[in-house]
Order: structure tokens, then C-alpha cells, then sequence
């Protein structure tokens, strides 16, 4: 296969940041190479560097061979290199060909849009990809996966011959992850080579020729995907070998029920849902997409409305009305949008963190002590380990697993007694995992009751002491740590509502 990038000894220095330290990287035609470390390892630095968005301080980037310079996006999209961010960007309001090629479009005499042309055009880039895709759809209509097809199409409208795709199934299902890589591998029949950056393991199998490796900056190494066991690829990205072991299961006989919810009903979402948790104890709850787990999450944490059922908090019937009674009440949720529900992201660390607190640093007229704010920030900063050059750095700057010990050390400081954990480690990578995973067990450890809602099995199963298993809006049964995958299948696909606790 004939080589598409070379990047060499990249440098980039961002202030207090020694960010990308002479990294090597290329791509050859007709592969997918996944791009891996954990958050902050100078991944999306070098895409940028690629990309026109950042200038290298040091190094050489060529394209078919040739040393060139990238100034600015431009340059990168006319040399044929287009990156689709995780976050897509594009105008709702317009429609697919609009979208795809704005700024562009085609003309006729006297400067008039030529629709038809731009319709046409639109169409036959999709019709290239085998995709049945309307170009007068509205995009704000469309699923997220079709949107992810409307950002593939823009790409490709500036005849890419490398796409750079930024964690492009985070928000699929599996079926539109199926379609996804269905035109993955059309593109790279084609000539086509494509920078996979996830932090799925199973997707880096599935679709990957190459797997490249940064850890805090540096290239780790290069290795072939097929031949490449994932706890190797694992060990390059953290430095360390991970352990997949089961958390051990403590003996709550004697624990204090922290949490008891009898009979929350919320249509159409919700139906008759009951359950505890004790004091200490990770009560998982899994399901299939659409099971109603995060509508549960809300509902006891007053941020939607329920019709029916009690919240009991430590013995004492609750009324929870708003996200303000929870909090008052000692619950902490974490939510699955961290970005848009659980962090003020153009605000520094310290007030994130104090955000829930800021009563107990305000005197009579309401003034912050900042000085005691700035040492409690930095305090968790180092428990948590959070990496940010300070507590003054704008959290919208910190990388998904740091922003997340930042909504975690928020609640901590608030002292919650219950925290329900949606989708904890989303969008993060395996090292963050490791240490989100070792901070919720000290927490159960140290008396908090934990609910922890995740899509990914092997994380309930790692962390849970019972697993709670719902289908439909409804509970269908609670398993003992320790159960497999199967029995959760089982119950995540049964559409009866559960009559009594599974126990082992």
C-alpha cells in the first residue's frame, strides 16, 4: 500500500504544556490505523496538527510523499484530509446538501443558487457510498448516525483521500455502528485511509489494520491490530497492566439502608419500580438502549416529573420535587451529559467544584473565601488526581476523564451520602477507567451508596455488588455480583415485570 501521511518528530508547546514531544505517525492507503492513549495523551494535538487547526512547533508532516505546510484548515481539506469531530458541526436548520457544501455551492448567471445542481452533486456522493440519503432532509431531523454520515459526506465532497474520525460511535447503536462500518470498509476499497480514534476495544478489533499508541505526549508504538492482544494495546496506552478482576463483594447484612424507592411510574418510561440500596454497597443497573435507566436516574433525582412512587432516604419518606430537594436530601448525580448537566464549561476548576457548595465559602453578604475555596479545589485536585496545570484552568480545557473527577470531586465536596453515577467512564479512556473504577469502590468502601448506570457489561459486572436489570421502563430482576452476561441478557430482554428478587 502506497503511504498517504508520514508525520515526523511532531513537537507542539501549548503555555505550561509540553504537549506533543517529537511524535511519529502515518497512514497508509486503504487502512483504518487507530489512533489510542487516554484522555490528554495528545491524540486530538496531532489530528489538529494534521488538520491545519495547529501549527507543529517542530517536525515534518508530508502527503503523497511531499513535505507541505498547514497553515489552516484550508490547506489541509484542499490537500484532500478531512476530520469529522466527535462533536458534529453542522446547522440543524439547513438541509443535508446545504450542510455539505456551504460556502460552496454551485451558481448560475447572476450568482443565483443553482439547487438542482447542489441536490444532484449531494446525491451522488452518497449514491458513491451506497447510502440512501435525501439531499432536502432537514438535518435537525435526522438520527445522529445519519447526521454522522451528512459530516462523512462533507469530507468527501473535498474529495478526501484521508479521513480522520474522532470517536465516531459514541452516540450509535449497534445496528448504526454496523452501517458505519459498512462504509469504513467501502472507503478503504477505495484508497481511501482513515484515523480511527476511539476508546472502544472491541471497535479497534473489528475495524483496524494498524494500531498506533500516545501516552502523555510521546509515540508509544505501533502494532498490528489483528495480531495484538487488547490487554497488550491496553498496557502501551497506561503504562501498567489493568485488572479486569470483579470488585470483592463486602458483607451488608448489618448496612443501613441509605436509598429505598417504592414504585416510581412515569409514562411512558417508567412502570412501577421499586428497589434499596444499602450503605457501602454499588447497586449496577444495565439494560438495553431505551430500557429506561437514565429516566429512572432523573426521576428520583426530581429532575423530571414523576406520577406514582416514594423516595426513602435513610428510613425517612422524601419529597423530591426538584434537583434542589435531592442535593438537600444528600443525592449526587452524575449525569450521562457532563458537559451539558453536570459542568459550567467556561468556568475555572475551583467553581465547578465549589458549584455545589458555594453556601459554606460565602459570609453573611456573600462573599467567597476564596482563599479556603482554592485550597479545598486543590485538595481534591490531588486526591482525585485530576491533571490540569491549576484550579484556575477553564474545565472546557480538561480532557472527558478529567472533567469527570471534577463533576465527582463536586459532589464529594457537597459530602452526598447517595450518588447515582450515569455512564461514568463515557467517552473516557482505559486508564481514566481504572481510576474512576478505584474511586467508586474507596467511596463505597467509605459508607456512600452508589447506583452506577452503564451500557457496557463488563463495567457492572467489574464494579456492582447486585445488578439491577431493567427492560422497557420496567425492573425485570436483581442479580448477585458476580452474575454473568447471559443471566443480564436474559433479564434485559424479558418484557415481564419482575415478581421477586433473583438471589444467589
Amino acid at each position: 500500500m502506497s503511504e498517504l501521511i508520514r508525520m515526523q518528530a511532531i513537537d507542539k508547546h501549548f503555555p505550561g504544556v509540553h504537549a506533543l514531544k517529537s511524535v511519529d505517525f502515518d497512514l497508509r492507503a486503504g487502512e483504518v490505523h487507530a489512533l489510542m492513549g487516554e484522555n490528554g495523551a495528545g491524540k486530538s494535538t496531532l489530528m489538529k496538527c494534521l488538520s491545519g487547526v495547529y501549527q507543529p512547533d517542530g517536525g515534518h508532516i508530508l502527503v503523497n510523499g511531499a513535505q507541505v505546510s498547514l497553515p489552516g484548515p484550508k490547506a489541509a481539506q484542499d490537500l484532500g484530509i478531512g476530520m469529522i469531530h466527535q462533536e458534529l458541526a453542522l446547522m440543524p436548520d439547513l438541509t443535508v446538501a446545504q450542510n455539505i457544501w456551504i460556502g460552496r455551492e454551485p451558481r448560475k448567471s447572476l450568482g443565483r443558487l443553482d439547487e438542482a445542481k447542489l441536490n444532484a452533486l449531494t446525491a451522488a456522493i452518497f449514491g458513491g457510498m451506497n447510502i440512501p440519503m435525501n439531499p432536502i432532509a432537514r438535518v435537525g431531523d435526522l438520527t445522529i448516525a445519519r447526521q454522522q454520515m451528512v459530516e462523512i459526506g462533507k469530507a468527501l465532497s473535498h474529495r478526501s483521500r484521508v479521513l480522520i474520525m474522532d470517536e465516531p460511535t459514541a452516540a450509535l447503536n449497534d445496528a448504526e455502528i454496523a452501517e458505519l462500518f459498512a462504509i469504513i470498509r467501502r472507503l478503504k476499497s477505495e484508497g481511501v485511509g482513515i484515523i480511527y480514534i476511539s476508546h472502544k476495544m472491541d471497535e479497534i478489533k473489528r475495524i483496524s489494520d494498524r494500531v498506533t499508541v500516545m501516552r502523555d505526549g510521546e509515540y508509544v508504538g505501533t502494532v498490528e491490530a489483528a495480531k495484538t492482544p487488547i490487554s497488550r494495546i491496553i498496557a502501551m496506552m497506561v503504562g501498567r497492566e489493568l485488572s479486569d478482576e470483579a470488585v470483592s463483594i463486602p458483607d451488608l447484612s448489618a448496612a443501613e439502608t441509605a436509598l429505598e424507592v417504592r414504585g416510581i411510574a412515569r409514562a411512558p418510561d417508567l412502570k412501577d419500580i421499586s428497589f434499596s440500596v444499602k450503605q457501602g454497597e454499588i447497586l449496577g443497573f444495565a439494560g438495553l438502549m431505551g430500557a429506561g435507566r437514565t429516566e429512572l436516574a432523573r426521576a428520583i433525582f426530581g429532575a423530571d416529573p414523576r406520577d406514582a412512587g416514594e423516595v426513602i432516604v435513610h428510613g425517612r419518606p422524601t419529597a423530591i420535587a426538584s434537583p434542589r430537594d435531592a442535593v438537600a436530601a444528600g443525592i449526587g448525580y452524575l449525569s450521562e451529559d457532563r458537559k451539558h448537566f453536570g459542568l459550567a464549561l467556561p468556568m475555572d476548576v475551583r467553581a465547578n467544584i465549589a458549584m455545589a457548595s458555594l453556601p459554606r465559602f460565602a459570609d453573611r453578604l456573600g462573599r467567597l473565601d476564596e482563599t479556603r475555596l482554592g485550597q479545598i479545589a486543590r485538595d481534591y485536585i490531588a486526591t482525585l488526581k485530576i491533571r490540569t496545570p491549576g484550579d484556575r484552568k477553564e474545565v472546557r480545557l480538561l480532557s472527558g476523564g478529567n472533567q469527570q473527577k471534577v463533576v465527582i470531586a463536586k459532589w464529594l465536596l457537597r459530602d452526598c451520602d447517595i450518588l447515582i453515577f450515569d455512564e461514568p467512564t463515557r467517552g473516557i479512556d482505559v486508564g481514566a477507567k481504572a481510576e474512576i473504577y478505584r474511586l467508586l469502590t474507596e467511596l463505597a468502601a467509605g459508607g456512600k451508596a452508589i447506583i452506577v448506570i452503564s451500557s457496557e457489561l463488563p463495567e457492572v459486572l467489574r464494579l456492582s455488588h447486585r445488578i439491577a436489570v431493567m427492560c422497557e421502563g420496567r425492573l425485570t430482576g436483581i442479580l448477585p455480583g458476580g452474575a454473568s452476561q447471559e443471566q443480564i441478557m436474559e433479564l434485559a430482554t424479558q418484557r415481564n415485570s419482575m415478581t421477586r428478587e433473583n438471589v444467589a
